[in-house]
């Protein structure tokens, strides 16, 4: 967001403090604790204030502590938009046209992590909780991306976590989408193929029934697995990259983005040394 501070002159009432955004909106981060009382007239002269100036799209940010503020808020036609553990972010659309206020996060992120030792031997567990707990379903380890984690590097935790074993990230097998599954909202599951650098197992006793190395073919053959599309096409995935098939997943590239942030690129790893080399090339003086 643009650092222009919206400035008022002396004669004109008290506003709320902003921050205009780029997008022709502005948005109110009220860190000082405020009566309800002392808000609602200062809300209203702002909103009144942000109209005149043609102003769009307008954000408030309520700390957990100043919950107290909601109710005057949403009088004032703003709606929920999202909330975090000790914030809740009001939104309010001024102009009579189409709101593009950017909708709330739309997808969770998780991960199942294939690895299989030289025995052709696939680490998986059983779990002690949730719609698998009781089935004697053993499923490969999985877990959800936290926020601000890379898929590879929350592979590699949860395999971690979950059994005890040190692995290697190597790529990205395939992946699913769908919808309504958590809270209405969307998901992004992403199978992944993790090396072991350790072998003995160390479960983890909160979540975690039971884990245990098993013949990719026994993993494959349980009932559960066959009889449940996605599972069988993952696993019949798992068992062609096993074999030395050719197939290619996608592996991770460290990069920035346009803003200078780290980030990953996945893409198929028969190009990796290419655009890593075509890269080298462009960087080097003339």
């Amino acid at each position: 967001m643009a650092e222009n501070r919206v400035q008022h002159d002396h004669d004109q009432a008290e506003l709320l403090p902003c921050v205009v955004d780029l997008y022709g909106g502005v948005s109110v981060n009220m860190e000082k604790p405020m009566d309800s009382t002392v808000f609602a007239p200062l809300l209203q002269a702002s909103i009144s204030q942000w109209r005149e100036q043609g102003k769009k799209g307008i954000w408030i940010k309520l700390p957990i502590e100043q919950a107290n503020l909601v109710e005057v808020a949403v009088k004032q036609g703003f709606r929920y938009h999202h909330a975090e553990p000790d914030y809740l972010m009001l939104v309010f659309w001024i102009p009579e046209t189409t709101d593009t206020i950017p909708a709330n996060a739309s997808h969770r992120v998780g991960i199942g992590a294939f690895v299989m030792n030289s025995q052709r031997e696939v680490l998986v567990v059983q779990e002690n909780s949730g719609k698998f707990k009781g089935t004697s379903v053993w499923k490969l380890p999985t877990g959800v991306v936290d926020e601000g984690e890379d898929i590879c590097p929350a592979a590699i935790r949860e395999v971690k976590e979950e059994t005890g074993i040190d692995t290697e990230f190597v790529e990205v097998l395939a992946f699913r989408q769908s919808h309504k599954s958590f809270f209405r909202k969307s998901d992004l599951f992403f199978v992944c193929l993790l090396r072991p650098h350790s072998f003995d197992i160390q479960k983890q006793d909160r979540e975690i029934e039971a884990a245990k190395w098993m013949p990719i073919e026994d993993y494959a053959a349980q009932p559960f697995i066959r009889g449940h599309e996605i599972f069988n096409y993952i696993a019949k995935i798992c068992i062609a990259k096993s074999e030395g098939e050719d197939y290619a997943g996608f592996v991770p590239l460290s990069t920035k983005t346009a803003s200078g942030k780290t980030s990953y690129l996945y893409f198929n790893g028969d190009l990796k040394n290419q655009l890593i080399s075509d890269n080298q090339k462009q960087k080097m003086p003339m």
